[in-house]
């Protein structure tokens, strides 16, 4: 099953499967490490939802929620 990285909810773990949008704001996330098969884990959301926070590839990530919906995941199954 496949979603987009907005939904995902805090503590979960999944894997990127495609990254969406226009190739300026794909270019951006590609240079954060954002690119399909990476592994991210769903930190914490700010107080009014936006922007939310990620691990991937070691570090912590800030996205704004816009940019979180150009990214489709796989919820991985022994996600905590």
């Amino acid at each position: 099953m496949t979603t987009t990285l907005d939904l995902l909810t805090v503590g979960k773990e999944a894997t990127i499967v495609k990254v969406e949008g226009d190739s300026k704001l794909r270019r951006r996330l590609f240079d954060m490490g954002v690119t399909p098969g990476a592994k991210v884990v769903f930190r914490k959301k700010a107080p009014f939802g936006d922007p939310i926070e990620i691990t991937i590839r070691g570090y912590e990530l800030s996205l704004r929620l816009q940019e979180a919906t150009n990214v489709i995941i796989r919820i991985d199954r022994c996600s905590r």
